[in-house]
């Protein structure tokens, strides 16, 4: 969704004098005109179904013969045209073009797109749900909101079986969602070129505003987000969707997913109700996460590798190498002793805890999502919707463009399609044009972060030995690399943002998928690709990469090799588990701010207890001035939710804490999101949608690589495994502790061996650095210790035990959970029986019906005949 503020403005203007009769389903009139804060024609019977909006401008004729073109060929389709002039509208130089669809090509395109519409009130009695009544009353809302329409056997519209089904009324047989799709559909169709002059490009709603003929086509709100409809017969959906869902005082309530998927859809509903399941899962990881936390504040006192590092007569005295060639000079272990007391925070026993309980969480969030899913696929009739509707169903840009025929042997038609050679340029074009971008984003910001570590250590070159641990006052050089190049990047991929969205789209749309959702699946996975790179490649460096090809005084590594002067990042010798804690907050914190925007939570607040106005505002005119939800309006959300869902795994081993500050967004999130839709957007045409299509299978990896990376980061970014090793097997003394563990982690070295190139300009100290190697005049000098081993081989042990009993649980715990639950799989097959009994029937009573018809026809004639049978052998032969 569009992230900015939007006030409807409410212009009044009197209303021009209506020469329509009064009639029932007419909004309150007067007697100088009708209100037109209405969703019906001027004869106040058919419902407005779509507007189209137009202004005269420069290339007036050329588009006004396209739109006589194209409305002549809507009307040639079976809809109904009604026009405002410019003169009636508020701002004087707006038309509107009101579609209605009757109840022929409503009836028709049901059939077409194989709706499925109710035919018998469901018997199949529902699971009775123990409720806590005391408990759960303050959370639930009015029952005719969280149901407002019974439960009904349904099956795909027929129209030669219109006596079939449940049809009281045919005004309202279709709701408004199904009513604004169906007509979409047609417009999406509908070709605007003349009959004798055939250009099979000039097709569409979407190229006519593309091209400015027409400014926007949508359909309307049924009412006023704050006020009921005066029209007795309309239901007020969107009032009572603000009123019980989209006000922020409603965050505590359960939210009424089936009032959401009958006023925007089931694509809409489904998002919703997936955010919502997210959020109440969320709580759990929450609340381990604080658990952890807190075990690590009340063990804060424990740690003895702090105060040694903090101690002037240990850490005091231990004079590290330089951390830049040349201008950099020599700096204190005590310098990072705020650091290391931050580190122990994330960095204790409770880490490996949390990191194996979130593998496990992340399965249990997946496989209890798939049962929530399979019972709204059933209760929304979406069990069998993806084959019949949106695999069948062409994108028109495909039609258009795809200039090839073959002969499809399911429909047993002709249909465009793409040659291989031509698929094939295309897909590796995209491949080339996203490895290119991925690359690009990896390099610049490792490149950066080490340019901006040399700068800050630099500052230092002029201060004496005793000060130059320190940038300011309490800022080391490694925290402010990190605090800095965290912000910095978060703006950078804020402005990247914009350009990954179009390059993503102008690969997607060059590929020219075959259908919706063939095009949905393939943006979803570029746009993933490129902010999986973009928020997740800084993360990624500091917790694999960074100190780990240091190399050692005298023979350092350098990442574009020794001319660029650029060395590699070393970790603290508190870890560098504290600075990817610090951008994995910035960034995320960032990421959920500018997301959810704060402003809005104000405009909610200002909703509160704003007044509202009377006005003759049209209906139209109130719904034309608020935002387009564009196609991309849904992607958006779920793509912001999902980035948040990697850093709550990927990375969550280093800061546990990240689930509840996800928790507290996404409480924000869902009520910003509905009051968004309800109140800034148009009313979105309604979509259908089975799941969540590719974020499944996005979720699926990141779920899995979330195992890998936590098992990493404990055993490789955390000081974790080393401590240990040192507790366990080389702690002096018969007493396992760990005094001495700081100096058993540090290495010297012979600053008198170092090469000029590395040399500092000032002064000679002995020196020490993070790494364990053997010392200098041992016959292996500066190459690694026995112990180094030792901790490698513990590392590589602990990934490979941690990932094995995590996938272990993971596969148990899916296996265990079944998909679908036993109770939604027996009224499936339960309801697919009965309706297969019912149309069975059916068809028995109806040609009963036909054979007693003909008999008694042949009965009547059988006297006239000159040599008839027998009534008895007319009968006979009938039956």
């Amino acid at each position: 969704m569009a992230h900015c503020l939007y006030f409807t403005n409410l212009l009044a203007f009197p209303g021009s004098v209506s020469e329509w009769p009064y009639l029932k389903k007419a909004c309150q009139t007067d007697k100088f005109g009708q209100n037109r804060d209405t969703v019906y024609f001027k004869d106040g019977v058919r419902h407005i179904d779509f507007v189209l909006s137009y202004v005269d401008d420069k290339d007036g004729d050329k588009k006004a013969e396209r739109r006589r073109e194209f409305e002549a060929n809507l009307e040639k389709a079976g809809l109904e045209l009604e026009a405002e002039d410019k003169s009636e509208s508020g701002d004087r130089k707006t038309y509107y073009l009101k579609i209605h669809a009757p109840w022929e090509v409503l009836a028709t395109y049901a059939d077409v797109l194989k709706i499925k519409v109710p035919f018998k009130a469901s018997d199949i009695p529902k699971a009775q749900e123990v409720h806590l009544e005391w408990l759960t009353q303050p959370f639930r809302l009015p029952d005719n909101i969280m149901m407002p329409e019974p439960d009904y056997f349904t099956a795909p519209f027929d129209k030669s079986k219109v006596d079939f089904f449940l049809i009281d009324d045919k005004d309202t047989f279709f709701p408004p969602s199904t009513r604004n799709r169906i007509v979409y559909y047609i417009l999406t169709r509908c070709p605007y070129y003349k009959e004798d002059c055939k250009e099979e490009d000039k097709t569409g709603i979407k190229r006519l505003l593309n091209n400015g003929t027409y400014t926007s086509a949508y359909p309307l709100h049924d009412c006023k987000y704050w006020k009921k409809a005066e029209d007795m017969q309309c239901d007020s959906e969107r009032y009572h969707l603000y009123r019980y869902w989209a006000r922020f005082l409603c965050f505590y309530k359960k939210q009424p997913l089936n009032l959401i998927k009958k006023y925007y859809g089931e694509k809409i509903g489904i998002y919703f109700a997936w955010l919502g399941f997210y959020t109440e899962m969320l709580f759990f990881a929450a609340v381990m996460g604080v658990i952890c936390f807190v075990y690590g504040v009340l063990s804060y006192e424990d740690n003895i590798t702090s105060k040694e590092i903090c101690d002037p007569e240990i850490g005091g005295m231990i004079v590290m190498c330089p951390l830049c060639d040349k201008k950099c000079r020599y700096w204190k272990l005590n310098s990072t002793c705020l650091s290391s007391w931050q580190s122990h925070l994330f960095d204790n026993e409770g880490t490996v805890f949390f990191a194996m309980f979130m593998g496990i969480w992340v399965t249990l969030f997946l496989e209890f999502w798939k049962r929530r899913q399979a019972r709204l696929e059933y209760e929304w009739d979406l069990v069998d919707f993806e084959e019949e509707q949106q695999q069948l169903q062409i994108r028109p840009e495909y039609e258009l463009k795809c200039t090839g025929r073959r002969f499809n042997r399911i429909t047993q038609e002709m249909e465009p399609y793409l040659p291989f050679p031509s698929k094939c340029a295309r897909f590796c074009l995209s491949g080339a044009t996203v490895l290119f971008w991925v690359m690009a984003c990896i390099i610049g910001v490792i490149a950066y972060r080490l340019a901006v570590y040399a700068a800050f250590a630099s500052v230092m070159k002029d201060s004496p030995t005793s000060k130059i641990q320190l940038v300011g006052s309490l800022i080391t050089p490694q925290l402010a690399t990190s605090v800095t190049a965290s912000c910095i990047n978060f703006v950078i991929i804020l402005i990247l943002n914009f350009l990954y969205e179009h390059v993503a789209i102008w690969i997607t749309d060059m590929e020219i998928p075959k259908t919706h959702l063939e095009y949905e699946n393939k943006l979803t996975m570029k746009m993933f690709m490129f902010q999986f790179v973009n928020y997740y490649s800084s993360c990624f460096y500091v917790a694999f990469f960074k100190g780990k090809f240091v190399g050692y005084p005298g023979n350092y590594s350098y990442m574009f090799g020794k001319w660029s002067m650029l060395r590699n990042e070393e970790c603290a010798p508190g870890g560098c588990l504290i600075e990817l804690t610090t951008q994995l907050l910035i960034v995320m914190a960032g990421k959920q701010m500018v997301g959810n925007n704060v402003c809005f939570l104000l405009v909610i607040l200002f909703q509160i207890w704003r007044s509202h106005p009377k006005s003759t505002y049209s209906r139209w005119e109130q719904d034309h001035d608020l935002q387009n939800f564009s196609q991309y309006g849904l992607f958006y959300e779920y793509l912001e939710m999902v980035i948040q869902f990697g850093f709550i795994t990927l990375f969550v081993a280093s800061f546990p804490l990240a689930p509840l500050l996800a928790l507290f967004n996404n409480i924000l999130e869902v009520r910003v999101d509905a009051w968004k839709l309800t109140t800034q957007f148009r009313r979105p045409v309604a979509a259908k949608a089975r799941n969540i299509g590719a974020w499944k299978e996005i979720l699926n990896v990141v779920a899995i690589l979330s195992v890998v990376t936590n098992a990493f980061i404990v055993a490789f970014t955390s000081d974790m495994i080393p401590r240990l090793v040192y507790l366990y097997a080389y702690h002096p003394g018969n007493k396992a502790t760990m005094r001495g563990y700081i100096t058993n982690s540090l290495s010297f070295y012979n600053i008198s061996q170092i090469p000029e190139d590395n040399l500092p300009e000032h002064g000679e100290n002995p020196s020490w650095y993070r790494d364990y190697r053997y010392p200098p005049g041992h016959e292996k000098q500066y190459t690694h210790t026995m112990q180094f081993w030792h901790i490698l081989a513990a590392k590589l042990a602990f990934i490979v035990i941690m990932e094995h009993v995590v996938f272990v649980v993971k596969f148990f715990v899916a296996w265990l959970i079944p998909d679908v639950p036993v109770g939604i799989k027996s009224h499936i097959k339960r309801e697919r029986f009965l309706v297969q009994e019912y149309l069975h029937n059916y068809e028995v009573e109806k040609l009963k019906m036909q054979l007693s018809q003909s008999c008694s026809l042949a009965t009547e004639t059988a006297p006239l005949l000159p040599s008839s049978p027998s009534k008895h052998r007319v009968l006979s032969e009938c039956i």
